[in-house]
């Protein structure tokens, strides 16, 4: 322990001594953007706070403006508040910010940077994203797994209805995830998880796991020279390998079961993701090769981003709904109003229901699904807003903070779907002021397949569902401000409310 002591005092002070000389050499030349003064060596790490950290930098937007800069270890960082600057950077300037930084848990996670999430900029993430947008993500190959959406939340709808005719709560944050978990994984490789089966129990375990290791704050990323010891001693480093491992047993039985001459009869019609990228890897019909670690970090992608963010998006809007009956009324209305007699709103239907899909959009203005979108790095040196921008520098756009701008949003911390009625502002990238998704070549490839079911899903439980508290609850308890930490926060309490089932039919 003496030795390790002893090189960790001497890592830090060969570190702080570079730092402070490259310091001193750059700052005299940049003018960088204001920001919050920090400690010599660690910077502003330890200004970040232990939970939402979204609202913890919109609160240094609000005191230093809508660029912040940061020192965090090594890495210089940018923080981007507006939607103005955040056209700058996803759509004037984007590319000189559409990398994306190494980091220690994307980077093994990803099969070092196989995947099209977290790739860096370059020939292989353009190839792997022309594939991805053709064969994988194309709104087409969203629309050809209509029939499991539709499938899965009937299945759901059951479930509910079961729970309405003994007057009990339901568990909403549970049943989300596991819906958008089945729905994922029915497409992505063609497999049905009951609920409560082991397999299910490993998946799901898994995807809380990941997603828990991919935000977590790895020291090696930010001090190179000796943040991978202070890793493996606070067991970070290995709680990355034991997942990563599982992960990779998990996804290897997956394509060694899809590949099985005497493989059993898809459940329904068509190709799955893995099929599709199964015969891209057996044909060679493009400049990239895929093999089989490819394969594995796209669904690496698709797992993460597929799962838990739609999932919390809609446990949000119910909640958003509970605590706004006015707008939860209007939004019933117009759906039984046109699909009462039929007893179940399909895709086809849901597009003509303009206020549920305002409710949606007001949902991701005021809790977006990943508050924080995914950093980006820039690829060179570069000027915004008559600052410089030094290369290789973390890049965070808070589209949470965006969706709380009194100069873009009026009234911007109410709940009112209204303030989209008779507007153009969609949620693909388009408009800067509301861009849940992000924008330019790194916006979110399965924004359809999100969309859909989402839109779906909420349309099915307003039509067929009233909502009430649970005894001796009122709409005040649902705490909303309670948050868990993540790429995707929710409410640290499930969100548990009593369905008494709707007459069909009536008006």
């Amino acid at each position: 322990m003496a030795l390790v002591l002893e090189f960790l005092i001497l890592s830090l002070s060969i570190s702080l001594l570079f730092l402070l000389i490259k310091r001193n050499r750059t700052t005299k030349k940049a003018c960088l953007p204001p920001g919050p003064v920090g400690l010599p060596f660690i910077g502003n790490l330890h200004q970040l706070g232990n939970s939402n950290l979204h609202e913890h930098l919109w609160r240094l937007s609000q005191k230093h403006g809508p660029l912040v800069y940061l020192r965090l270890g090594s890495r210089p960082t940018l923080i981007v508040s507006s939607a103005k600057m955040a056209r700058e950077i996803m759509k004037t300037r984007d590319l000189e910010f559409c990398s994306r930084p190494v980091l220690t848990a994307t980077k093994k996670l990803s099969y070092n940077g196989f995947d099209l999430a977290f790739a860096p900029y370059g020939d292989y993430w353009r190839e792997v994203r022309k594939i991805c947008a053709v064969h994988v993500f194309s709104s087409t190959v969203a629309q050809s797994f209509r029939c499991i959406r539709e499938d899965e939340v009937s299945r759901m709808i059951e479930k509910i209805s079961k729970s309405a005719l003994a007057s009990k709560p339901f568990n909403l944050t549970t049943e989300m995830v596991f819906l958008t978990s089945t729905i994922i994984s029915r497409a992505a490789f063609g497999k049905t998880y009951e609920i409560g089966g082991s397999d299910s129990g490993r998946f799901l375990e898994l995807l809380v796991e990941t997603e828990a290791i991919v935000s977590s704050l790895f020291l090696s990323d930010y001090f190179p020279c000796w943040g991978w010891l202070a890793d493996k001693l606070t067991g970070l480093s290995y709680r990355l390998e034991k997942n990563f491992e599982e992960f990779d047993a998990f996804s290897n039985g997956i394509i060694d079961d899809n590949l099985r001459p005497n493989r059993p009869k898809p459940e329904r019609e068509g190709s799955t993701i893995l099929d599709i990228l199964l015969q891209i890897y057996k044909d060679g019909s493009f400049k990239l090769q895929l093999t089989l670690d490819h394969i594995k970090a796209i669904l690496m992608d698709i797992f993460l981003a597929g799962t838990e963010t739609s999932a919390v998006t809609m446990i949000w809007a119910m909640a958003f709904l509970m605590k706004n009956p006015k707008a939860m009324r209007k939004a019933q209305e117009e759906v039984r109003n046109l699909f009462g007699n039929k007893g179940f709103v399909d895709e086809d239907d849901v597009q003509q229901l303009p206020y549920l899909k305002a409710v949606v959009k007001e949902t991701m203005r005021l809790q977006p699904t990943v508050p924080l979108l995914l950093p980006r790095e820039t690829t060179k040196e570069c000027s915004i807003g008559g600052y410089e921008i030094p290369t290789k520098t973390l890049v965070y756009v808070n589209v949470w903070a965006v969706g709380r701008d009194p100069e873009t949003w009026e009234n911007p911390y109410e709940f009112d779907p209204d303030r989209f009625s008779g507007s153009s502002i969609d949620l693909k990238g388009n408009d800067f002021e509301l861009t849940p998704f992000g924008a330019g070549r790194r916006i979110c490839p399965g924004i359809f397949i999100a969309l859909f079911t989402m839109e779906l899903s909420l349309a099915n439980l307003l039509l067929k569902f009233d909502w009430e508290m649970p005894s001796g609850m009122n709409r005040e308890d649902i705490d909303m401000n309670d948050v868990l930490p993540g790429i995707s926060p929710r409410m640290r309490d499930a969100l548990c409310l009593v369905p008494k089932a709707y007459a069909i039919g009536h008006k």
